[in-house]
Formats: structure tokens, sequence, C-alpha cells
């Protein structure tokens, strides 16, 4: 049973992941049409987070962590209304979420998640 403490709608401060599952890592995850704002890129990299978690047979109610890269910390507002949408209640993974230069200048947001499968 995943366990989660002091958890907010966003994300949980702490999550406890028992050993009995399997640890799927999904790769930092762009947009493919770089083109759009961040929360349009913020919606894209989800839904393909969504394609990868079921691909190794789990979905996000299954996530212990979260780690967000924003090429503008400005723009975190904007990126946090499409990721509160998502996250399923109760059910938010630890997170952490910081301002980088990513790989092409197009990109405003890459996401990196970790589920544990049962």
């Amino acid at each position: 049973m995943i366990e989660r403490f002091h958890t907010s709608a966003r994300m949980s401060q702490a999550v406890s992941v028992p050993l009995s599952g399997r640890l799927v890592i999904l790769a930092g995850q762009v947009a493919d049409d770089r083109s759009l704002d961040v929360a349009g890129q913020t919606a894209d990299v989800l839904a393909k987070i969504d394609r990868l978690l079921a691909d190794a047979g789990v979905d996000k109610t299954a996530l212990v962590s979260a780690s967000i890269w924003l090429t503008d910390i400005s723009t975190f507002d904007e990126m946090n209304a499409v990721w509160d949408a998502w996250v399923p209640a109760g059910l938010a993974p630890a997170r952490a979420c910081v301002e980088s230069k990513l790989a092409d200048p197009r990109l405003r947001i890459e996401i990196q998640v970790f589920a544990l499968k049962a």
C-alpha cells in the first residue's frame, strides 16, 4: 500500500512505498508540440505520461514521485492549473519543481514521474 503524508491537492510531502511492488520510472517527458504555451505543453506531457503508465500496466493513481522542470518559474501557476486538474484527488505524489534550462529552447516544461505497480 502506498502511504502519502501531509498531502494537499497538489503534492504530498512524503510518500512511503512498499518494496513488494515494481517501481515504474519514466524518463523525463517533454511536449511533442513545442509551439504551445506552458499550459498546453503541460497538458501534452501529462497525456504522454498517462499513455506510458498505461503501457507499463499502471496509472496516475500509483504515482509516488514527480519532478518538474520549468524554463520560466513565473509560469508556475499556469502549469499548476493543468497539473492540479490532472492529479487524482487525495493521491498526489511527492513533488519537486524547479526552474531550469532545457535541451531545446522551445520547450517550456519537462516532467519525470515514478509509480508503483502492485
